[in-house]
């Protein structure tokens, strides 16, 4: 089954959906040499809350993120992160290994997958 415009990726996996993801990658997290440094430990839970909230609203679901937070604004919310082409790697590599665990519908998988590719590519901000 292809995900028509008209799907909400939120409609088939909802909140759970996309808490299984979050709380997939930030369990990755503090252990990763490159990723782990970047996110300091007392603040994991909010971070993994602020992802989940995120991609709920992104992806057709209520608007938390925006409410609490206003507009995303990813890339000026990120610049005080060296991301380079390593940290980015290294961010789709485990973020693929949280899509794999949390076990969606291969197609909304797949738009995932692309969406976190783009995105992390649009985040570099350093020079490798």
């Amino acid at each position: 089954m292809q995900i028509q415009p008209e799907d909400r990726i939120y409609d088939r996996i909802g909140e759970d959906g996309f808490a299984r993801l979050a709380a997939a990658f930030y369990r990755r997290v503090p252990a990763d040499e490159v990723l782990g440094p970047m996110y300091p430990a007392e603040d994991l839970p909010g971070a993994e809350a602020r992802l989940r909230d995120f991609l709920i609203q992104r992806f057709g679901g209520p608007t938390r993120y925006s409410d609490q937070r206003g507009h995303p604004r990813l890339r000026a919310r990120h610049l005080p992160f060296h991301i380079d082409q390593h940290a980015r790697d290294r961010w789709v590599q485990l973020m693929s290994q949280a899509l794999d665990e949390a076990r969606l519908p291969d197609d909304v998988a797949a738009v995932l997958t692309a969406f976190f590719d783009s995105v992390a590519t649009f985040m570099i901000n350093r020079p490798s």
